[in-house]
């Protein structure tokens, strides 16, 4: 195991009836922006929960934020905050507005000409206003780290950044909440933290037992409780209950402490996400066949580790038993009713080109952590899944 600092002072309000706690986490008379997506919330009552609990405050409110947050969409929100002298940000939603949230916080205290540095030039972000999160989607984890994505459609770039500036000091974490949840959210929600928690697993051997025992439980709960959530007919408190947490720990960054991780197809699915607008779980479902295809000899040990601790595939011909978990994992999705092929979504070899253009574009030359994934390997991973 690899020396390691690990900080998360995210407080976590779990539970039922846990919005109306809202007021006692954020500081008395300050000015509060209320950030939701596309409405939603004013459906499943969510929303009138979130009003009553800020009743005491003066807030004001950005509906609309975009699935991949988009960059051109939040600016208008920037005007409001110092307009308004904003004090809070409340994020009410999935984790396209938390992260679209923890860019607003960042960019509020940013003294430079253009937010966009921030992520373009990988600035530091040490000051940004404090935010805090109602989380309606579990997915992504952003609820409980530092980390953001945002969607320059100008300049057809998806890039993130990171710090500990902008982890919010509070996240609201209502199981009851994602009862209303359409089947296709649950199943990018299971498939997005399922593959999160892959790419800080499926790598190198670090005999970091903890770690592995750890990401291993999480990956049966994303696959046997996520695929009753989204099989289920009536909702299960527990069963919420389970898979939001289980999304929640896939990314607070406890998972990553003292190994190698690999996010080669987090960053193909970003630029797939930019040339077809496709949803983040749908790129990712694509492309992780494939990078397991590309990967599956270098790193045999874990491979092999997974197919026997996750589907109970062992064999004496390694080389099956690797060829047999690509293939699990992949129907796997699949009954989520995900499609894992560039045909179904009539996408040709034309894909290869222009993904990777767009990586030339930024000089991404190395995709893995472990710096065993070259953009020199993104075509014989996207042909794959053609």
């Amino acid at each position: 195991m690899k020396n390691f600092e690990y900080y998360n002072p995210v407080r976590i309000l779990f539970g039922k009836g846990t919005i109306a706690k809202i007021s006692e986490h954020i500081p008395a008379g300050i000015p509060v922006l209320l950030v939701y997506g596309g409405g939603s919330i004013k459906k499943n009552g969510v929303y009138e929960q979130v009003i009553a609990a800020l009743g005491g405050y003066e807030f004001y409110e950005y509906p609309g934020v975009q699935p991949n947050p988009v960059y051109e969409q939040l600016m208008p929100a920037l005007d409001v905050i110092k307009a308004k002298k904003i004090g809070f940000i409340l994020a009410v939603g999935g984790g396209s507005v938390i992260d679209g949230a923890k860019f607003l916080a960042a960019a509020a205290c940013y003294e430079g000409d253009d937010p966009w540095d921030i992520l373009l030039k990988g600035l530091p972000v040490n000051e940004a206003l404090p935010l805090g999160t109602v989380l309606t989607i579990p997915a992504t984890g952003t609820e409980m780290n530092g980390n953001s994505v945002v969607t320059r459609k100008s300049l057809g770039q998806k890039l993130a950044f990171g710090s500990s500036a902008v982890m919010p000091k509070f996240s609201i974490l209502d199981p009851e909440v994602t009862f209303s949840l359409p089947k296709n959210q649950i199943a990018n929600g299971v498939i997005d933290a399922f593959i999160h928690v892959i790419e800080q697993y499926l790598t190198y051997p670090s005999r970091a037992e903890v770690q592995d025992r750890f990401a291993e439980s999480l990956l049966h709960i994303l696959k046997d409780t996520g695929s009753k959530v989204y099989a289920a007919v009536t909702p299960d408190y527990n069963d919420h209950a389970n898979f939001i947490w289980a999304a929640t720990n896939a990314l607070n960054t406890s998972l990553s402490m003292g190994v190698t991780t690999d996010w080669s197809t987090h960053t193909i699915g970003h630029e797939l996400t930019v040339l077809y607008g496709w949803d983040h779980a749908v790129t990712l479902a694509i492309v992780l066949p494939g990078v397991m295809q590309v990967t599956g000899q270098k790193r045999k040990e874990k491979m092999l580790q997974y197919a026997e601790r996750i589907w109970g595939i062992t064999s004496f011909d390694q080389n099956a038993v690797i060829a047999e978990v690509i293939k699990q994992t992949e129907q796997f999705f699949r009954c989520l009713g995900m499609k894992t092929h560039f045909s179904e979504y009539g996408v040709g070899e034309e894909v290869i080109e222009k993904v990777v253009n767009q990586l030339q574009s930024r000089d991404v030359n190395y995709l893995g952590r472990g710096r065993d994934i070259t953009i020199d390997d993104v075509p014989a991973i996207l042909r794959s899944r053609l």
